[in-house]
């Protein structure tokens, strides 16, 4: 019997950076935009396609909702949301939908609908939909339109996103995504996910990391107001009284 000794051919992989690592946020900060580009090297040349996900530091979120109570519109009790990303964008070089199955999506958390968001009153643990480790919250099937309002509501914010078509080859083998960062995208550690995709699988991966942070004077109030928060109080309150004060001398003496 004949032995084939040729080497075989190396795994399909992805290789990507970040043209910028930091975001240095300033009084006068618009926003910015951060490009993501990389290479894939498949010596077999198969079909790939590329998701890029960029999360931003995770944020409780409270929600409430309006109830009509004798006639008078009140808050609802609120829910709190653990663990929900405070920025969340995903790109991909066509629908995530054609890339992969419903559970691969799930299981890695790629997409809106798939975003992984901490369910309040956590109960119990399932397995549906082919994927275990599925929070099953005690709000029952209401959880969903709860979530569904956390995700609008960041959506009208500019802080979450979806683009099918964000990812695009622009030679062969190389792709580039840019990411918009809005003004009020939310200060701390940032990850940007590059997965590569073949025959529905995700055969690769890269984790980059990305900072935005405050500087000058903004950053030393913001360290400030969250290392000292009772400090942070009472020097706003001396201010704002000694504001107070002199506004009241000079009302007086005009």
């Amino acid at each position: 019997m004949a032995i084939d000794l040729t080497p075989a051919a190396p795994p399909a992989s992805v290789s990507a950076t970040l043209t910028e690592t930091e975001v240095r946020v300033t009084s006068g900060f618009t926003g910015a935009k951060i490009s993501v580009y990389g290479a894939v090297f498949d010596p077999a040349g198969k079909p790939s396609d590329v998701v890029v996900v960029v999360r931003g530091p995770t944020q409780p979120v409270r929600i409430a909702r309006k109830v009509r109570v004798s006639g008078i519109w009140l808050n609802s009790r609120p829910v709190v949301f653990e663990g929900a990303p405070g920025f969340y964008r995903a790109a991909s070089t066509r629908p995530l939908q054609d890339i992969t199955r419903f559970g691969q999506l799930r299981k890695l958390g790629l997409g809106l609908d798939h975003l992984a968001i901490a369910a309040p009153a956590e109960r119990r643990i399932e397995t549906r939909y082919g994927v275990r480790d599925m929070v099953v919250s005690s709000l029952g099937d209401d959880y969903f339109r709860w979530r569904g309002a956390v995700v609008r509501l960041k959506q009208a914010a500019g802080l979450y996103s979806a683009d099918a078509d964000g990812v695009t080859f622009v030679d062969k083998g190389l792709f580039l995504a840019r990411v918009d960062l809005p003004a009020q995208a939310p200060i701390g550690q940032y990850t940007a996910r590059v997965i590569l995709f073949q025959d529905g699988k995700p055969v690769s991966d890269r984790t980059l990391p990305l900072k935005v942070e405050k500087v000058g004077l903004e950053r030393a109030v913001y360290l400030f107001a969250h290392q000292h928060p009772w400090s942070y109080g009472l020097v706003s309150a001396l201010i704002a009284l000694g504001a107070g004060w002199a506004a009241s001398r000079a009302f007086r003496r005009s």
